[in-house]
């Protein structure tokens, strides 16, 4: 058994790993996939540098995870597209984590949540993301979106950073730094670069017009004396790994952070591995993989001083209209990335803080599909009330309280509509074997239910209400073979129904119980109660006739020929089983 086991072990970890088919993806079309990843490298350039700054620890927090996150989450990860990066919904993320944990603890934050990341790929939980329904998806976008843009007011209009770790305040405080001394000149720049990138897309949306206006920002701070302010020195290349930062009596209390980390990481690069599939023809990624090459990534991340990885749709949708085919791509973006940080970092500095906010801006506005959330909102209003609701907790409380709350808003919705299918409808006796005053009399004192559908926790109670309050009859027929699911609380709630139409003095028979519902109901003591005496039969016919020979006994009805109470009668409203 450990051999087996050993085995399954190493097997599992192969396939977690790089293979020599993504190898041989490279060399297809080098050429295509080294342009890419220049495209997408002049792309992310001023992406990382506003994510690094708009997370509290600077732009060269946001150019490390860009080149050491970027190189390692292409080599491990499970899409062959895949850009990942700092991206805004981390940003969000790790703004309070700034604020009330200090830097330095989001660099543990980041290695906690990558040890997390790996854990889960060996646990294949990858596949669990097809469950999170479009309207939560949809719902978080326009909510990051939403932050995003918020996040960006201060460096916007040139005010300090203030104080707080909800979006909300912070952007009223700005806004009242603003009112009490104007800083117009950091405003015109950031609109500009807004309306540069927002018009560009339109009219060339292959030229990557967030560098230009970037550059044309900072050629315009530095040929006049504007009141704007620049990033400032950044060092000249990737500092040491070091795990200096690490205080292991602090994970206790960073636990709670880290987890949340995680959760968004294995989210956001889930879902844009998915997107990358969608825009091309043949590539499929794989989710396990994908998870532990996010894990590898922030667990590196961090020792260079780099915040929290995720794979970036952004960046990732570029990569592919611009032709990419392989991890090569990915791999040139981190690699131009790591030039610029080795020989341009005194240009870099110079670069004025508003037109980064400007970019931020940009790609917050373009993150919200108008016409998507409109066919959302119209799919039905379950759909509307968790885009809406799941959005409004982005911006109030955070992004993963609120996939949490969008994820138990849909579940609950939709168990209420899968509830609602159920149901207990009495049905026709059969007259096959009977003169009409017999069938009179029958009528009057049998009655047969079907159920239909599932029979669970969110649909039981409603049916021991209809069960329990028929009147007037010796005998209850429940026909159950059309019954979908089962579980405990369904049992239990069945159980106790017939144990009440017992005490009443009325006999439940069973007929067509399915062999995958037996368990459930032995388990609560519901099967036992039904098989007693014989009350459970194959066919709803065989539980008729059963009926009848009860009240047969109990003097209700008279005796009849044996001929006439044969079993070969069929009930045209049963289907073969019950």
């Amino acid at each position: 058994m450990s051999t087996t086991v050993a085995r399954a072990v190493r097997a599992r970890l192969i396939s977690l790993l790089p293979s020599r088919s993504d190898l041989a993806s490279m060399r297809r079309d080098p050429r295509r996939d080294l342009l890419a990843g220049l495209t997408v490298a002049i792309v992310a350039l001023p992406l990382a540098l506003g994510f690094g700054v708009s997370s509290g620890l600077g732009a060269e927090a946001g150019l490390a995870t860009a080149v050491v996150a970027g190189a390692l989450a292409a080599v491990f990860g499970g899409s062959n597209l895949q850009v990942s990066g700092p991206t805004g919904a981390m940003t969000v993320v790790l703004v309070p984590i700034v604020a009330q944990y200090g830097p330095t603890a989001v660099l543990t934050v980041g290695l906690m949540a990558g040890a997390m990341l790996v854990v889960l790929a060996g646990l294949r939980a990858g596949r669990y993301m097809q469950y999170v329904p479009a309207s939560v998806i949809e719902g978080f976008t326009l909510g990051i979106a939403g932050v995003i843009g918020l996040q960006q007011v201060p460096n916007a209009l040139g005010v300090p950073q203030p104080e707080g770790d909800k979006v909300l305040v912070v952007t009223w405080r700005a806004v009242e730094e603003f009112a009490k001394a104007p800083n117009w000149t950091a405003v015109g720049l950031a609109v500009a670069v807004v309306v540069i990138m927002l018009a560009g897309a339109r009219w060339r949306p292959t030229v990557p017009f967030s560098i230009v206006a970037v550059i044309a920002a900072t050629v315009v701070a530095q040929a006049f004396p504007l009141d704007v302010k620049p990033i400032g020195d950044l060092p000249a290349g990737l500092p040491a790994p070091s795990l200096s930062f690490l205080d292991l009596g602090s994970l206790g209390s960073l636990l709670a952070p880290a987890v949340a980390v995680a959760a968004l990481a294995a989210l956001e690069s889930l879902m844009s591995a998915a997107a990358a599939d969608a825009m091309t023809v043949g590539q499929r990624h794989d989710p396990d993989r994908e998870l532990l090459g996010q894990g590898l990534a922030n667990i590196a991340a961090p020792l260079f001083g780099g915040v929290p990885a995720t794979g970036a749709i952004a960046r990732t949708a570029v990569n592919v209209r611009t032709g990419a085919g392989s991890r090569l791509a990915a791999l040139t973006h981190a690699a131009v990335l790591t030039v610029i940080v080795f020989a341009a970092a005194p240009l870099v500095s110079k670069i004025p803080l508003a037109a980064l906010a400007g970019v931020l801006l940009a790609t917050a506005i373009r993150m919200v599909e108008v016409g998507s959330l409109k066919a959302m909102a119209k799919a039905t209003r379950s759909d509307a009330v968790i885009l809406v609701l799941t959005a409004a907790a982005t911006l109030v409380l955070d992004l993963v309280y609120a996939v949490i709350i969008g994820l138990v808003v849909a579940g609950a919705l939709a168990l209420h509509a899968v509830a609602k299918q159920a149901r207990i409808d009495q049905v026709p006796l059969d007259r096959g074997d009977h003169s009409a005053e017999e069938h009179q009399l029958l009528a009057e004192h049998i009655v047969a239910y079907r159920i239909d559908g599932p029979l669970f926790f969110a649909a039981a109670h409603r049916f021991l209400l209809e069960l329990t309050e028929v009147t007037d009859v010796r005998v209850v027929i429940l026909r159950m073979s059309r019954v979908s699911t089962m579980d405990a609380t369904g049992a239990l709630v069945l159980k106790d129904a017939v144990e009440k139409l017992n005490r009443r003095g009325i006999l439940v028979l069973a007929s067509g119980i399915r062999s995958g519902q037996r368990q459930v109901l032995d388990s609560v003591g519901a099967l036992e109660l039904l098989c007693h005496e014989g009350r459970e039969y194959a066919t709803t016919p065989e539980a008729i006739h059963g009926a009848r020979d009860h009240l047969e006994t109990a003097g209700v009805l008279p005796a009849v020929p044996a001929q006439k109470s044969s079993s070969n009668s069929t009930d045209t409203n049963e289907e073969p089983v019950g």
